[in-house]
């Protein structure tokens, strides 16, 4: 794993057994005293994927290209560790920004899990309206106040799909099949509202559980579809849109230490970076899409009954919803157009 340069001395601590009392973190050591600050900007993601290419490359190019002091640092591919412990990491100060899911978020904050709800989002559009509104605004400083932690922004990773070996058109298709979904409790809940049977299956074990038949289909978006080849070991791609993958673009305890030029900087590089991540993820998703359909190696079925999907989830979830989530979820669909 790369260690970030400004970490090193807080490591040579460890030896002396100085480092409990030195309060070293990422936020101590950000400003080496001239002004200048460095950011650690971490994500689960590779180089290659909308996330970074388009996501993380263009919050360092804005930030630094603004010329008030700020370098920014980015770690893809969990160099900095997996996406519970970065939380973690970005809460105490040892990593200063982090791209982060909705669920995973929930770990630490409930009610924004809901963020990540089947069909709560009618497309990147909405989830930008929301986001906007006042009820959004609430959401991201309630989620702050109760964590520490901001959000400068959000961004959509790509809409949810499902793969089979028989084609997946209407909610009774789903009856009976089991679907590997991850195993957060967000995720488990839209496998109930879609009327799915979840088998919860590691990411990195989706190939080999639907090789052998451990599970008889499975949802991701689809540049993670493409990454695991699936269409080697399935039939079918169902274009179902059944879920919006939102990332936030979070910061820790550094946001404090920095100028007020800085954040700004900062801030308009992540809104600049949402813009260009969403359309990097339609176009990828698009250009995908059509040279599926052209090479036959997946049977693309666009023949899918979304609104029957759509409303058969949003009566669950205001049915089996209560509390602060069900309001958050009332909130997001009132911002629908």
């Amino acid at each position: 794993m790369r260690v970030p340069a400004k970490w090193v001395a807080c490591i040579a601590l460890v030896g002396t057994g100085a480092l409990a009392v030195s309060g070293c973190s990422a936020a101590d050591s950000a400003d080496g005293g001239d002004g200048q600050v460095t950011i650690d900007l971490a994500s689960s993601y590779n180089d290659d994927q909308p996330q970074n290419a388009c996501g993380a490359a263009v919050i360092k190019e804005v930030a630094e290209a603004a010329d008030v002091g700020l370098t920014v640092d980015v770690y893809p591919s969990s160099q900095l560790g997996g996406d519970t412990d970065r939380v973690a990491a970005i809460a105490s100060g040892d990593i200063d920004m982090d791209i982060q899911g909705s669920s995973t978020l929930a770990a630490i904050y409930e009610p924004i899990s809901v963020m990540d709800a089947a069909y709560v989002f009618d497309g990147p559009e909405h989830l930008a309206a929301f986001v906007a509104s006042d009820d959004g605004k609430q959401l991201l400083d309630d989620f702050e106040a109760a964590t520490g932690i901001r959000s400068l922004g959000v961004w959509s990773a790509g809409a949810r799909q499902f793969t089979s070996n028989e084609p997946i058109s209407e909610p009774a298709d789903l009856a009976g099949k089991r679907m590997r979904f991850p195993g957060s409790p967000q995720y488990l809940l839209n496998a109930q509202a879609l009327g799915a049977q979840p088998t919860e299956i590691a990411y990195e074990e989706v190939y080999l559980a639907l090789q052998q038949g451990t599970a008889d289909g499975q949802e991701n978006p689809i540049t993670n579809i493409d990454s695991l080849n699936l269409q080697e070991v399935q039939d079918y791609i169902n274009l179902t849109s059944h879920q919006l993958t939102t990332h936030h673009i979070i910061i820790g305890k550094v946001w404090d230490e920095l100028t007020d030029e800085q954040r700004a900087a900062l801030q308009d590089g992540v809104d600049q970076a949402v813009v260009e991540e969403e359309k990097c993820v339609e176009e990828e998703e698009a250009a995908k899409i059509k040279e599926w359909k052209d090479s036959g190696v997946w049977q693309v079925n666009d023949d899918v009954d979304v609104d029957a999907f759509r409303d058969q989830a949003i009566s669950w979830f205001e049915d089996n919803l209560t509390g602060d989530k069900l309001r958050v979820f009332e909130s997001i669909r009132a911002t629908a157009e």
